[in-house]
């Protein structure tokens, strides 16, 4: 149920109606507008039907929220989420591109490959300092090290950061490093670590689980916006298929259905969904075309020798392309790459 607060009510009443909230066993959300109030009643609110909240003052309209995902959906905010990240918007007009290598292997690789992608007109700086991996014998991240390198270049080249954290342990950690900090896919439906990620004050990029529907991606992103955390972004990055050619296979239309039923901001990884270089770039033209947000796109100085997804990396000049061809793409649907 959602609760549409009359317009211009006073801080006092709005608190009014909040304790009713309370009093009935419900947990409130508050997102206020511009204009109005909603209030988000989380929990069971059958025990108290719309008649019993339109006679509450204060309150212009209840609505039941038919959806299993509350705060997550349309219903609860038909104005779209727009996160902000030292002065870069995701979801809104723009197009944001985030990209860097996929695990920071060393100070002069990171510091190197940041000063390549924000010449490119990238806004964002990603690079994995723990790193998931399927074998426990491959290349797993410098781990802290790793964060002191991504720190350094955000300091030299004033791009923020996305980076992964893996479990509860690493999530202070990393949160006091980063600006955005990555659930992968692999933790998708890691609840506990979900819950925890809804108590930071950070914002969420919530990967897509490898066999996750698009329900249950957005009941993921619930479990942090219900702990408190509104700053969640969605990232589409391939689910497995029977298709063997490609690493996962993209989910292109995934895009404008979650823009059509939630209000958080989409983007796509085209390097974890593809596997592969020469798709990179077509990939990423059309999520944007299907109008995502934002990429996150994998780029390397050397990917033949890097430690690791080398071979969905993009090499320099091939990053500076797609930024030139999204670019024509964007203003094509009357976006613009920030």
């Amino acid at each position: 149920m959602i609760l549409i607060l009359e317009r211009n009510l006073k801080e006092e009443e709005i608190q009014r109606i909040v304790e009713k909230v309370k009093e009935a066993g419900l947990t409130p959300h508050i997102s206020r507008g511009e204009e109005r109030t909603i209030i988000g009643l989380i929990g069971d609110s059958r025990a108290k039907d719309r008649e019993y909240w339109l006679n509450v003052k204060g309150v212009e309209e209840a609505i039941r929220i038919l959806k299993p995902f509350k705060l997550a959906s349309r219903e609860f905010k038909k104005k779209d989420t727009v996160v902000e990240v030292d002065g870069v918007e995701i979801g809104g007009k723009g197009v944001v591109v985030m990209a860097g290598p996929c695990s920071v292997e060393g100070r002069e690789q990171i510091l190197n490959i940041a000063r390549v992608v924000k010449d490119s007109g990238a806004k964002i700086l990603r690079g994995g300092a723990f790193k998931p991996r399927t074998s426990p014998y491959s290349f797993r991240g410098l781990g802290k090290e790793g964060l002191l390198y991504l720190r350094e270049a955000k300091e030299k080249f004033g791009l923020p950061i996305v980076t992964e954290a893996m479990s509860i342990e690493q999530l202070e950690l990393v949160s006091e490093y980063a600006d955005i900090v990555q659930i992968g896919a692999r933790n998708m439906q890691n609840f506990s670590l979900l819950e925890a990620a809804g108590k930071i004050k950070k914002p969420i990029l919530l990967k897509r689980g490898m066999s996750a529907k698009i329900e249950e991606f957005l009941l993921a992103a619930e479990y942090i916006l219900s702990n408190g955390n509104r700053d969640v972004i969605l990232c589409e990055r391939g689910i497995r298929t029977f298709e063997t050619y490609t690493r996962n296979t993209l989910d292109i239309s995934a895009i404008p259905i979650l823009k059509s039923i939630t209000h958080l901001p989409v983007v796509v990884d085209p390097s974890h969904a593809t596997g592969k270089r020469e798709l990179v770039i077509p990939v990423s033209l059309a999520s944007i075309a299907a109008g995502a947000d934002g990429l996150l796109v994998e780029v390397h100085h050397e990917p033949e020798k890097a430690l690791s997804d080398g071979f969905q990396s993009l090499y320099p000049h091939q990053f500076k392309e797609l930024m030139r061809k999204g670019k024509v793409i964007s203003e094509a649907i009357g976006r613009f790459i920030l």
